[in-house]
């Protein structure tokens, strides 16, 4: 399985891609121009510090015609947060809240919302799952996921679409929504980590092999979030067997004397 990301300037959030590195058989690059893209299986357009600026990087060097063809052949494409901002009709930024950027752009036009940049920035955790989604995307329908959304801008609906989550945001009084956007074979979201989970994951890998005609086999995925835990307490293993953890505690409560 061969998934190409877009290697924008400004990237960011790229261990959004590190759970897919872990299966077998799948191979997951970056890409700087049209020629390095090729034919993959899936183009990603992960996060970015600056979207405006990296769409345009893309508009010039011929990256973004490139994702549009493969998207018109019927390949597969994700965006990310500034990835998925990047997917939709347009994008304004009248407060000038991304440095250097025009207050106007045209977005790739490939799904039916639009972004206006506001200084207000959501930070928040969100778990929930795959809505039921059309088209190329449809065996991804119902697979569970949690993340976390980080961004700048409100993006909304141009035309009615289809949504590509239900979430319920963990830091904002518990509060259900939906998120994002799926048209066929194109789909957007801001949220980030949504491939932690292993049944996400999972549910993504064995879409793509499906697609090749493959057989996918009765692997039981890759939890991410569950591996980042374990190296987690590893970490916290090694502190405390080298730490005088009660000295340290006391300075937290007491303070430095």
């Amino acid at each position: 399985i061969d998934i190409a990301v877009i290697r924008f300037p400004r990237l960011s959030n790229y261990t959004d891609l590190d759970p897919l590195e872990q299966y077998a058989g799948v191979s997951v690059r970056y890409v700087l121009s049209p020629d390095q893209i090729g034919n993959p299986d899936l183009i990603i357009l992960p996060g970015t510090k600056n979207t405006i600026g990296d769409l345009l990087w893309m508009r010039q060097n011929g990256v973004e015609a490139a994702v549009k063809k493969h998207a018109a052949s019927g390949g597969l494409v994700i965006g990310i947060c500034g990835g998925f901002q990047m997917l939709g009709q347009w994008l304004r930024d009248p407060g000038g809240v991304e440095t250097g950027s025009p207050a106007e752009v045209r977005g790739m036009e490939l799904l039916p919302v639009g972004t206006c940049f506001t200084s207000q920035k959501t930070r928040t955790q969100v778990h929930g799952a795959f809505c039921p989604l059309p088209g190329g995307f449809s065996a991804l329908s119902g697979a569970e996921l949690y993340g976390y959304e980080i961004h700048m801008g409100q993006t909304e609906w141009t035309e009615k679409g289809d949504p590509a989550i239900e979430f319920v945001r963990e830091t904002d009084g518990r509060e259900a929504g939906q998120d994002g956007c799926c048209s066929g074979n194109v789909m957007g979201t801001y949220i980030h980590g949504l491939f932690d989970s292993g049944c996400s994951s999972k549910a993504l890998i064995r879409l793509l092999y499906g697609r090749k005609g493959l057989e996918y086999g009765e692997n039981d995925g890759f939890d991410f979030a569950e591996y980042k835990q374990k190296q987690y307490d590893h970490l916290a293993d090694m502190l405390r067997l080298h730490l005088d953890m009660e000295r340290i505690y006391r300075i937290l409560e007491e303070g430095i004397g």
